[in-house]
């Protein structure tokens, strides 16, 4: 069933939510560093969204099928039913909110407002996104196939996230990147390419087609290989 509160093609997640946590990459230590260094992020913080950190972690999610994935993965954390233009935490509540992969999905101005209603004077947001690095010559051509830049999703890397953060009023914006490598298979990239919104939204065969566009441009790797990423961190502190 579809959710009016969220763009539909968010709500397709459910659907192929294990393929999600099974084959999307985390976060390199170094971002989770940056986190840390730029926006106070560690224990004793309490943190709306990311996990890993050492901090109090709280999650919001509208997709039941994935705040399913996250109590199973994750039973430690409490999973709350929200979105980020309506949090369900009080006001000045929590140090930061971290939004991972997701910022794209949102009404910026509404979400920039929300976020700084629940964070506390002095705390921060950060915005990560794990980029497939392109200048590799085999991702650039996955990217093609399966029709990537010719969807609205992919403008995320064309968002000026700098200005973003200026204009709703944030301060002390940043910008941090961290190169890095995910090992994985021919299975998991399967999964991986599944796990694309506009992908699991269609049926299982049509899935499948665009699976077996990208598997034979790994057909002569070993059976493990590097999937290269650029993490991209982007920081900044409420007044």
């Amino acid at each position: 069933m579809s959710d009016s509160r969220i763009d539909p093609k968010a709500s397709a997640f459910g659907k192929t939510a294990a393929d999600y946590e099974r084959a999307r990459p985390s976060y390199p230590p170094e971002s989770i560093d940056v986190l840390r260094r730029e926006v106070g992020i560690g224990p004793g913080a309490r943190v709306c969204d990311l996990v890993g950190t050492g901090a109090d972690v709280v999650a919001v999610e509208p997709v039941e099928g994935m705040r399913a994935q996250l109590r199973e993965v994750l039973p430690e954390i409490d999973v709350l039913d929200g979105t980020a233009e309506a949090i369900p935490l009080d006001d000045d509540s929590v140090d930061a909110v971290t939004v991972a992969q997701a910022f794209h999905w949102f009404d910026f101005d509404e979400a920039l407002a929300e976020i700084k209603r629940v964070v506390r004077p002095g705390g921060g947001l950060a915005i990560l996104f794990n980029q497939r690095d392109e200048r590799v010559e085999w991702v650039k051509t996955w990217s093609d196939v399966i029709e990537w830049h010719s969807r609205r999703i992919s403008y995320y890397q064309r968002t000026d996230w700098l200005q973003l953060l200026n204009d709703g009023g944030y301060e002390g914006a940043g910008h941090a990147e961290v190169e890095w490598v995910q090992t994985i298979n021919r299975d998991l990239l399967a999964s991986r390419i599944r796990s694309v919104s506009y992908i699991a939204d269609e049926p299982p065969d049509v899935q499948q087609e665009y699976v077996d566009r990208v598997l034979p441009l790994v057909e002569d790797f070993d059976e493990a290989f590097p999937l290269p990423y650029v993490t991209h961190v982007w920081y900044a502190k409420t007044s």
